[in-house]
């Protein structure tokens, strides 16, 4: 097994320590293969998940989306005939898929069609978390008017 060594992330960036958890975690965790899906990058903020889940119904799918996680489900319904199979290649069986999310990533929607779900999701910075610039003053109280300053033309 593979091991990384995170202690220079460490020297330079401060607050990572989610990163670092979150690669060890996915290390751990080998990512479950079924159902198939892609993950699309649709513009600058916004992302889609594509998956292929033939033999599901609407009914039978979850959608969770909590504070940084996604859970999709799928808990296949009994239709009581039983069935002898020659060959079995589509598997409909029960699923969990779990999506990590990033800071400020937003589930707005999701449809199934043809065997196909899309879930779309967007990413929202809030104003105040945005980069500002901050002006240089002098002397000691000055910095404080500066950053007021600024705040208050970018809202003008």
């Amino acid at each position: 097994m593979r091991t990384f060594d995170l202690a220079p992330l460490y020297r330079s960036a401060i607050g990572f320590d989610r990163l670092a958890q979150l690669l060890n975690e996915q290390r751990a965790d080998a990512q479950p293969s079924y159902p198939p899906y892609n993950i699309e990058l649709v513009s600058e903020d916004k992302y889609r998940i594509v998956m292929a889940l033939a033999g599901f119904s609407r009914e039978e799918i979850d959608i969770i989306a909590e504070r940084d996680s996604l859970h999709v489900t799928g808990r296949k319904q009994k239709d009581g005939v039983e069935r002898t199979f020659l060959h079995r290649g589509i598997a409909a069986r029960d699923f969990e898929q779990r999506f990590q999310l990033a800071n400020h990533v937003k589930v707005t929607g999701a449809t199934f069609e043809n065997g196909m779900l899309t879930i779309e999701l967007v990413r929202e910075v809030p104003e105040a978390l945005k980069p500002r610039k901050i002006e240089i003053g002098s002397g000691t109280h000055a910095s404080a008017a500066n950053v007021n300053a600024l705040d208050q033309r970018q809202a003008a």
